[in-house]
């Protein structure tokens, strides 16, 4: 089972300088490529002069995370796909028990490791934590990460666990199953585009696992900060998308109007506490749906009526209502009657 470690990078040739030495350390059974979305910033060379070793892909554009992946992975051959953001810092043997997870069972198509946070290594880090879940309103949140929360890492997800998503900051991939699935969709830009990568897996049966044994450290935030009106723009967005080619046709409509009535509550908060660019973001959010609405709607692929795609009924309400901060917490108040 051969693994590539592929990472994109855009101008991050400072990212690169302080943590692709430990990629390279610590992978030395896999091939490590970086995929450039034409950076300006000497990337390339610097690359070309200082890692010789380390194979370099150059896309003509940046075309953000979901093309750039996919145009670069066009010419990558290794079974396994690792998409490892250059912010990450990863450590010692971290890809033998993802290896070992692979060949467990054939069915498993996804893997995630720990992510914590390379600022306080103590504690998870925003993106990803200990695996992804949602809603029933289709709200994406991690075990480890609940909204801003971040629990402190003491071992309490040291496990290896089927969860519904993996993040995108390390993400390991079958390449057939990417192939398969069509890769990720280019309309998406950046962000969620791997919920929805993994909502289309969990459709077609796939497992999606995370193995708390396997640990990497992340920046978080070095390409756009999680409050970035920019962000909330592409998370408000893409989120509906997710729902609208992911879920059975009758449970859509329904589940549409209430998102937009909780993101119009979402933007009152935001005016309250007079982030009127993120305000601004919801409502562009909502009209960049609109306007995408019949392409969207038209990608649909194969559903599977019967998964259950949520593990909780709104951590929303668990949490600014109820108060309810962690994934235990949360996971079992809903399901109390």
């Amino acid at each position: 089972m051969k693994i590539a470690v592929v990472i994109l990078n855009w101008n991050g040739k400072a990212l690169l300088k302080k943590f692709l030495p430990s990629v390279i350390q610590y992978s030395p059974n896999a091939t490590i490529y970086v995929a450039d979305n034409a950076s300006e910033d000497g990337s390339v060379g610097f690359i070309k002069e200082e890692f010789p070793n380390v194979a370099i892909i150059q896309n003509k554009t940046n075309g953000g995370f979901a093309k750039g992946y996919n145009d670069a992975l066009k010419h990558v051959e290794e079974d396994i796909l690792c998409l490892l953001n250059s912010d990450i810092e990863v450590t010692p043997n971290w890809l033998s028990p993802i290896e070992e997870t692979f060949k467990s069972n054939n069915d498993i198509a996804i893997v995630q490791p720990k992510i914590l946070d390379y600022k306080n290594k103590e504690y998870f880090e925003y993106a990803g934590a200990a695996g992804g879940f949602l809603d029933r309103l289709g709200y994406p949140f991690c075990r480890g990460r609940i909204f801003q929360t971040l629990e402190k890492d003491h071992a309490q997800y040291n496990d290896i666990k089927e969860i519904f998503w993996a993040t995108g900051a390390c993400m390991f991939i079958k390449k057939e199953v990417f192939n398969t699935l069509g890769g990720f969709d280019e309309d998406y830009f950046a962000h969620q585009e791997e919920i929805d990568l993994c909502w289309r897996a969990q459709n077609r049966n796939y497992k999606i696992v995370y193995v708390g044994v396997s640990k990497v450290y992340h920046v978080g935030g070095a390409t756009l900060n999680n409050m970035n009106p920019k962000k909330t723009f592409l998370n408000f967005r893409n989120s509906l998308f997710s729902i609208t080619k992911n879920l059975p046709k009758r449970k859509v409509f329904p589940l549409i109007v209430a998102r937009l009535f909780l993101d119009g509550i979402a933007g009152i908060r935001f005016l309250f506490q007079l982030k009127l660019l993120h305000l601004l973001a919801i409502i562009k959010a909502h009209f960049s749906y609109y306007y995408y609405f019949v392409r969207i709607f038209k990608k649909r692929g194969h559903i599977n009526k019967d998964i259950k795609y949520f593990e909780c009924t709104s951590v929303v309400i668990s949490y600014f209502l109820k108060q309810k901060r962690y994934y235990r917490e949360i996971t079992n108040s809903s399901k109390r009657p």
